[in-house]
C-alpha cells in the first residue's frame, strides 16, 4: 500500500462540476442500457403471456322462453340467434334481448332436424318423409335475417317414411348429401338446386347415429356394438371399415374440418382420424381424452377443433384436440337443453325450457398450450405423435402445428457443428499469431483477421448457398478432411520450421513465415479438396455424396455449418489471440529459461493463463452462432424437422422469425408464437452467457492463483 498519497487539488469548482457531471452521465448511459433490455423482455412477455391466459366466460341476462315447443335446431350469427322447434318453427331473436321475429312455420312437426357442419343449411324430416331444406339468411341489406329455400319452398319426398335420423352435408355448390335412417337401413339423397333428386337404399343393419363429414366424403354410423365407415365417391358408395365397439357409443360428433370423429360412451370420449398405413386409409382410434364423460350434451366449435360437454347438473368442460384433457370448467345452472357455440368460438346461446341464455366466451387460442409446443402432439392424419411446424397450408380445414423443438434443435445443431469448424481453426490461428509470429508480421495479420469478422453475413449467406453447396456436393469427402488437415497444418508448422535444413532458414527470420505458411495451407487444402474426391471417385465410381444412404440436400446442415464457421473465426481468433498475448512475457520467459521447450511452455504455461479469455472467446463465438439469421437462412433448405443428420436441412429460431414474422397476422397465435421464439432465444442467450461469466470468473481465480503462487 501507498503511505505517500499524491496530492491532488481538487479546489477548482469546475473540474469538480465536470467529474460530478461526467459520472452521472455514465452512470445514466448505464442504467439506460439495462432499462432498455428489462423493456425488450418485458414487451416479449407482454405480447406472449396472453397465449397462455385462462378462458373466461360472461353471462348475458336470461330471456323468456321464445316457445314451449323444444328446439331441435339452434344457431348464432352476426347478434342474432335462430331456433327452429320440434313443430317446424322457426324465429330469429336478438341475442341483445330485443323483441324477436314473429315465427314461421318450415315444416309439419313432429320434425327431425339436420344441420351441415357450418349450420349454415338444415333439413327438416317431417314424420311422413318429406323434407325440406331450409338456410338462416343474413345476408340482406337491411341487417334483418330470413329464411331461405334453396331447393325451393315445396317439401320434397324422401321416398320413404318412418326416419327416425339424419344427417346433411354440403358437397358442392348448391349442391346437398343427405342420409336417412329409419333405424335399419340408410337411404343416401343427392340434392342439387334445379335438378331432381337422387337416392340409393345402403345395406346397413341397426343404425342408432349417422354423421356425414362437412364434404359428404364419409358417412360414419353406430350401432350398439360397431362403428361402420362409408367411402362416398360421387356416385359409388363402399363400405371403408367396420369396427367393433365394446362400449354402446351415446354420441357421436366430428370436429372442424370433419378429419377428426368423437365418440363418447360410459368410458369417455375417444378421438378417431384416418391414416394411411401398408393397408391403405383406414381410421383408427387415437386417443381418451382425460377426464372427459358422455354427459347430456356434446357440442362443437364450427372453426375450431373444440368441443365441450354440459351435464345434467349444467357444469361446461372444453376441450381441445391437441390437449390431453379438459382445459376448461365453468357452471351454466341446471336444465340446459340445447346449446350452440357461435362460429367464431366467441359465445354460446344455450336454451333451457323457461328460456334462453348468450354467453361471452374469451377464448381466442384454445389449441395452444406450454405442454404442446414442447412435447409430441399427434395431428390428424400423422401416422404417430411427432414435433412438427407447419404454421400454414394450402387447404381450409388446416390444423395448425407449432412445435418449437425442430427449430431449437436446428439452432442448437447448427451452432455446435459451426463451432466444431471453426473453433481448431480459430485457436490454431490465435495461438500461431500470438506465440510463435514475429511482431512485425502480427501487426498485418491481426488487422487482416479482424477486417474478415466485418463482412456481412448476408453476403457470407449468398456465397455459401449459389457457390459454396454445388461445390461441397462434388467434393464431399474432401471437405470432410480439409478441417483437420488444416489444423494438423497450423500445430505441426511451428516446430517444423526450427528444423528446416540450413539452406532454407532464411524463411524462417522474423516477419518471413508467411510465405512459407499460406503455400502450404494452400497446398494441403489443394490435395484434400482435389486429391480426395478424384481417389474416392475411383474407388468407388461416384462421389460420395451420390452413395449416402439417407440421400444428400444439397442446402444442408453442413453448408450452414461452414458458412457459420467461417463468420465465427475471426470472432474467436480475435478474442482468444488478445487473451494469449495478455499472458505476461515473464511467465513464458521464466519457462523457457528453466529448460522448457516452446510447446511444454505453451501448453502448460500460456494456455492455462489465458484459459478464462479463450472460453469467453468460446462462449461469445457460441452466442453468434445461436443468434446468426441469414448465414442459415440462405445455406439451408429452411426445414424445420428434428430428424435429420449433417446432409439434411435445418431451421433456426431466428431464421424462423425472419420468414414468417412478415406473413403472421398481428395478435394471431402464430404472430405470437414467433415472439415467444424470440423469447426462448433471448432467454437462451442469457442462461448461455451467465453461464460462460461464471464459468470464466471461476477459471481467473484459479490460475490466477497459481500465477500468484508462482
Amino acid at each position: 500500500m501507498i503511505d505517500n498519497h499524491i496530492p491532488v487539488n481538487y479546489s477548482n469548482r469546475t473540474r469538480r462540476y465536470v467529474d460530478r457531471l461526467t459520472a452521472r452521465a455514465i452512470a445514466a448511459c448505464g442504467v439506460s442500457v439495462l432499462l432498455v433490455m428489462m423493456l425488450l423482455f418485458v414487451w416479449l412477455l407482454w405480447v406472449v403471456m396472453p397465449l397462455f391466459a385462462t378462458p373466461s366466460m360472461q353471462a348475458g341476462p336470461s330471456q323468456p322462453a321464445l316457445s314451449a315447443q323444444p328446439a331441435v335446431a339452434l344457431g348464432v350469427n352476426q347478434g342474432w340467434g335462430w331456433r327452429i322447434d320440434s313443430q317446424g318453427e322457426g324465429r330469429f331473436f336478438p341475442l341483445n334481448g330485443a323483441a324477436p321475429e314473429p315465427p314461421l312455420q318450415l315444416a309439419r312437426g313432429p320434425v327431425v332436424s339436420a344441420a351441415t357442419a357450418d349450420n349454415s343449411s338444415l333439413l327438416l324430416l317431417q314424420p311422413d318423409g318429406n323434407f325440406r331444406l331450409v338456410q338462416p339468411d343474413f345476408s340482406a341489406a337491411d341487417a334483418m335475417p330470413n329464411w331461405k329455400f334453396p331447393l325451393g319452398d315445396s317439401v320434397f319426398d324422401s321416398g320413404g317414411s318412418g326416419f327416425t335420423l339424419a344427417t346433411l352435408a354440403a358437397s358442392g355448390a348448391q349442391q346437398w348429401l343427405a342420409a336417412l335412417s329409419d333405424g335399419q337401413h340408410i337411404r343416401l339423397l343427392r340434392l342439387q338446386a334445379g335438378q331432381p333428386m337422387q337416392s340409393d337404399m345402403l345395406a346397413s343393419g341397426p343404425v342408432n347415429q349417422l354423421l356425414l363429414a362437412p364434404n359428404g366424403s364419409l358417412l360414419f354410423a353406430t350401432s350398439e356394438h360397431s362403428l361402420r365407415v362409408w367411402q362416398i365417391n360421387g356416385q359409388q358408395v363402399t363400405l371403408r371399415d367396420t369396427f367393433p365397439l365394446t362400449h354402446p357409443p351415446r354420441q357421436m360428433a366430428l370436429l372442424s374440418g370433419g378429419r377428426s370423429l368423437l365418440l363418447a360412451d360410459e368410458r369417455g370420449i375417444s378421438q378417431w382420424f384416418d391414416i394411411a398405413d401398408e393397408r391403405g386409409v383406414h381410421l383408427h382410434r387415437i386417443r381418451d381424452f382425460a377426464g372427459a364423460r358422455a354427459q347430456h350434451q356434446l357440442i362443437t366449435e364450427p372453426q375450431r377443433r373444440v368441443f365441450a360437454t354440459i351435464s345434467a347438473a349444467g357444469e361446461l368442460q372444453m376441450f381441445a384436440s391437441k390437449r390431453e384433457g379438459v382445459f376448461f370448467r365453468h357452471a351454466l345452472g341446471e336444465g340446459v337443453q340445447q346449446a350452440q357455440f357461435a362460429p367464431p368460438g366467441d359465445g354460446l346461446l344455450i336454451e333451457r325450457t323457461d328460456g334462453w341464455q348468450y354467453w361471452r366466451i374469451d377464448n381466442p387460442w384454445p389449441d395452444i398450450s406450454l405442454q404442446n409446443l414442447w412435447q409430441k402432439v399427434w395431428y390428424e392424419n400423422y401416422p404417430q405423435p411427432d414435433w412438427v411446424w407447419q404454421s400454414t397450408a394450402v387447404d381450409d380445414p388446416y390444423q395448425a402445428k407449432f412445435s418449437l423443438v425442430p427449430m431449437v434443435a436446428g439452432t442448437l445443431k447448427a451452432a455446435a457443428l459451426a463451432m466444431l469448424f471453426a473453433t481448431p481453426l480459430a485457436l490454431a490461428a490465435a495461438i500461431y499469431t500470438a506465440w510463435f509470429m514475429s511482431p512485425a508480421l502480427r501487426r498485418w495479420i491481426k488487422p487482416a483477421m479482424e477486417m474478415m469478422g466485418a463482412l456481412p453475413s448476408v453476403v457470407v449467406g449468398l456465397f455459401a448457398s449459389l457457390w459454396l453447396a454445388p461445390q461441397i456436393a462434388a467434393r464431399l469427402s474432401g471437405v470432410l478432411l480439409l478441417p483437420i488437415a488444416l489444423a494438423a497444418t497450423l500445430l505441426l508448422c511451428g516446430p517444423l520450421l526450427k528444423r528446416l535444413p540450413s539452406r532454407w532458414r532464411l524463411l524462417d527470420a522474423p516477419g518471413r513465415e508467411v510465405w512459407l505458411l499460406v503455400p502450404l495451407l494452400l497446398l494441403v487444402s489443394a490435395l484434400s479438396l482435389w486429391l480426395m474426391p478424384m481417389a474416392d471417385t475411383a474407388l468407388w465410381g461416384k462421389p460420395l455424396a451420390e452413395r449416402l444412404p439417407g440421400g444428400y440436400e444439397q442446402r444442408n446442415l453442413l453448408i450452414a455449418a461452414l458458412a457459420m464457421g467461417f463468420a465465427l473465426v475471426p470472432l474467436i481468433f480475435t478474442l482468444a489471440e488478445d487473451a494469449i498475448f495478455s499472458v505476461p512475457a515473464a511467465l513464458g520467459q521464466g519457462s523457457l529459461a528453466l529448460g522448457a521447450t516452446a510447446w511444454q511452455t505453451l501448453s502448460r504455461v500460456i494456455l492455462p493463463s489465458a484459459a478464462s479469455g479463450i472460453f469467453a472467446a468460446l462462449m461469445i463465438g457460441f452466442g453468434r452462432a445461436v443468434g446468426e439469421t441469414m448465414i442459415v437462412l440462405m445455406a439451408t433448405g429452411n426445414t424445420p424437422v428434428t430428424e435429420g443428420g449433417l446432409f439434411h436441412g435445418v431451421r433456426a429460431l431466428s431464421a424462423n422469425i425472419a420468414v414468417e414474422m412478415p406473413e403472421a397476422a398481428a395478435g394471431s397465435a402464430h404472430y405470437r408464437i414467433l415472439f415467444l421464439s424470440a423469447l426462448v432465444l433471448l432467454v437462451f442467450t442469457l442462461i448461455l452467457n451467465t453461464l460462460a461469466e461464471v464459468v470464466r470468473q471461476r477459471l481467473r481465480r484459479r490460475y490466477g492463483q497459481h500465477e500468484g503462487q508462482g
